[in-house]
């Protein structure tokens, strides 16, 4: 499978961050998977494509020209798609994986996930997401989803569609063995 890790252009107040950024990475190349990401060199977005690189993976980047011109992107990856723009970098990073994956990171990260999420519920594709929740990176927005939940604002077959694990190594099982709902509108 090719999977999408959304993560932060940073590297947090936390090392653990990174930590788990090199054990998914190295998951992912021992498990066969491949990485698609964001195309940049800085943050955890470098680490999970060093790793992956340095394991003997396959990674690709997909980068809008704007921020490649600032010369952030990773040069060394297997391939990378400079693309018009943010929209066009989402639509390119959907249409490459198979799964996604939101590790720890800024509003770039959540913004990512939730659209993804959100093509889903509504049946643009059957693809598995997951949060990957480090030390308890996400555990209130959890529990804002489940407000959610309770206030009926989604249902609950919809907010089981994102995937939740502490574990890498379970995460990805969780992704390869998901089964999507029923789309919104159908």
């Amino acid at each position: 499978m090719k999977i999408a890790v959304f993560c932060g252009s940073g590297a947090g107040a936390s090392p653990i961050f990174a930590e788990e950024a090199q054990r998914l990475g190295r998951l992912l190349v021992e498990c066969g998977h491949e990485l698609v990401y964001g195309g940049g060199k800085t943050g955890l977005m470098g680490v999970i494509a060093d790793t992956v690189l340095q394991e003997g993976g396959k990674v690709y980047g997909v980068m809008p020209v704007a921020l490649s011109e600032r010369e952030i992107q990773h040069t060394g990856v297997t391939e990378l798609f400079i693309v018009s723009d943010m929209h066009e970098r989402k639509a390119k990073m959907a249409e490459l994986a198979d799964a996604f994956v939101a590790m720890p990171g800024g509003i770039g990260t959540l913004e990512e996930i939730f659209e993804i999420w959100t093509w889903g519920q509504l049946g643009y594709h059957q693809k598995a997401c997951g949060f990957l929740n480090v030390d308890g990176y996400y555990d209130q927005l959890l529990g804002f989803i489940k407000t959610v939940v309770d206030q009926e604002f989604i249902k609950p077959e919809y907010a089981d569609m994102m995937q939740v694990s502490t574990d890498p190594e379970e995460l990805l099982d969780m992704l390869r063995d998901y089964e999507a709902p029923q789309e919104k509108w159908s």
